[in-house]
């Protein structure tokens, strides 16, 4: 049955969880033999996908080269990001959800003009669609809730992690390293990390912070940790590829994902986990599920700065799961099995 993704990035146009699990899925999908699988998005593609070209220029210029027609004989046209992909012509339409594209703006402190357009393209690109995936049960209730979609239409797949690509290793030994990877901006909670880490410092005062992203609150948050007095000990590695990536993990202690809201799943959680690092997370929409089964302890409440600092310092005092249990937790989400998922899920729209 031929099968056309569409999303808004290859990993190559951009660092982030969300071109990764385009391209896991991809990946996963195309290993199958009862699906003929395409995909397009823009930057250099995976094997086997498709570009619409750089991921550059106006938002309009990419509106319109997004709208290439999909393959000829398309059955079903599963589409990832609401402002990208072409119309379905024929084909049954699966809308992924990976979140409020307008609430999110909103929390990253965009005008309410702006937030107010986006809210309507995504109703309008969500209308017709035959089916939704999320990916926690948390982002189907803002589905229902805020965009009055059918219940009985929304279908809750995890994602996967790529357990070749972060394997895991023995923590090393020496001063620890607390790892989190986020964009920068509001709403992943950097801020709150940094209020957290003087009170990190106050029983572990060896500890350093690295955090890996970048976004428009760059400056800002360099700023707010010389303020702090703790910018001796935080390093803002900036953007990095998946290799290094991979070797941040390894060198980490543990990780932290301090989400203020908006979050779908966390990907960034799985993949720690596969490292065999435990995550730091916060009770942020579908962020526990990724922890959920092999430590409670390692949620913490959103936005408070003192809950998280004193879960971080008893990670690094030893409260944490061994590598072992946090590896074995990360191959609960295999990709083969989210793929059988959304196999099944195609089957029954297109039946």
């Amino acid at each position: 049955m031929p099968v056309h993704l569409t999303g808004a990035q290859w990993p190559s146009a951009g660092p982030g969880g969300l071109p990764r699990y385009f391209a896991g899925l991809f990946g996963a999908l195309r290993r199958r033999t009862d699906l003929d699988v395409s995909a397009a998005a823009f930057g250099a593609p995976e094997a086997g996908g498709g570009s619409w070209g750089p991921d550059a220029g106006s938002t309009l210029a990419r509106v319109r080269a997004s709208r290439h027609p999909a393959p000829s004989g398309t059955r079903v046209l599963d589409r990832h990001f609401a402002l990208f992909g072409p119309a379905p012509r024929g084909a049954r339409l699966v809308t992924h959800f990976h979140g409020p594209w307008a609430q999110e703006s909103a929390a990253a402190g965009e005008g309410r003009a702006a937030v107010a357009l986006k809210a309507l393209v995504e109703r309008a690109r969500y209308r017709g669609s035959d089916r939704f995936v999320v990916l926690s049960q948390a982002f189907a209730d803002v589905l229902v809730e805020r965009y009055a979609a059918d219940r009985g239409t929304v279908a809750v797949i995890p994602p996967g992690v790529d357990l070749e690509r972060f394997a895991a290793a023995p923590v090393p030994d020496g001063p620890p390293r607390v790892l989190c990877v986020r964009r920068l901006e509001r709403r992943m909670g950097i801020d709150v990390l940094l209020d957290a880490w003087r009170g990190v410092l106050d029983r572990h005062p060896e500890a350093r912070l690295d955090v890996v992203g970048d976004g428009p609150l760059r400056g800002d948050l360099a700023e707010r940790a010389a303020e702090l007095g703790v910018a001796d000990t935080v390093t803002f590695v900036g953007p990095i590829d998946d290799a290094e990536l991979a070797r941040r993990y390894a060198a980490a202690t543990v990780t932290v994902v301090p989400s203020r809201s908006w979050e779908g799943f966390g990907l960034v959680a799985l993949e720690s986990l596969a490292a065999g690092r435990a995550p730091v997370v916060t009770d942020v929409g579908g962020l526990p599920d990724a922890v959920r089964g092999l430590e409670p302890g390692l949620v913490v409440p959103a936005a408070d700065a003192e809950a998280l600092a004193h879960r971080l310092a008893a990670a690094l005092d030893g409260d944490r799961p061994a590598v072992a249990a946090c590896r074995a937790h990360a191959e609960r989400f295999d990709w083969d099995t989210a793929a059988e998922r959304h196999a099944s899920l195609y089957r029954a729209v297109a039946a």
